[in-house]
């Protein structure tokens, strides 16, 4: 395989693994359903851009992120003063069956969403990073901080997001 048809085989893995999650990091920084989905566009497109520098001094997964986080931070400052709050993605086609528990785990998740939503930006950062799986050593990679300020904030995010979902009786 040439290097171009590796680097096509490659990004194309990486919007298979990690699309899903591209897109609810996407959500995290615009609420507007276009303006999420060109923000959406504009993060592959950096994704793409950025991956011939992949040199390996992170894990690749991480690389994507901090690309998404970036890219979010970029397109947040763009954004009009009076936009709205950032909210959620649509929740994805959800593969588990029954349709009683489907609508359980939905209000489950929305109580989340809200709850993460009503956070500041720092705290829901780091949640949202932590909700996609990674460590805090990769959310420190990602937001550009310490592992130590990454283990903190995600303490004091979960605290601040335990508190809010507890004032409300839906404690996870």
């Amino acid at each position: 395989m040439n290097g171009r048809a590796a680097l096509d085989a490659r990004y194309d893995q990486i919007l298979r693994r990690e699309g899903a999650a591209l897109r609810r990091v996407a959500a995290a920084y615009e609420a507007d359903p276009a303006r999420r989905e060109d923000l959406f566009q504009e993060i592959c497109l950096a994704v793409w851009q950025a991956l011939p520098r992949f040199r390996g001094e992170s894990s690749e997964r991480t690389f994507v992120f901090r690309i998404a986080h970036n890219r979010g931070l970029t397109h947040r400052s763009r954004r009009p003063a009076n936009a709205a709050d950032l909210r959620e993605a649509e929740t994805l086609a959800d593969p588990r069956p029954g349709p009683e528990a489907e609508a359980w785990e939905e209000q489950r998740r929305e109580r989340l969403r809200e709850a993460v939503r009503a956070l500041p930006l720092e705290p829901r950062q780091v949640i949202s990073l932590t909700l996609e799986g990674l460590s805090p050593g990769e959310i420190a990679e990602v937001l550009g901080i310490t592992e130590n300020n990454a283990a903190v904030r995600l303490s004091r995010a979960r605290r601040a997001l335990r508190q809010s979902l507890d004032t409300e009786g839906a404690a996870p």
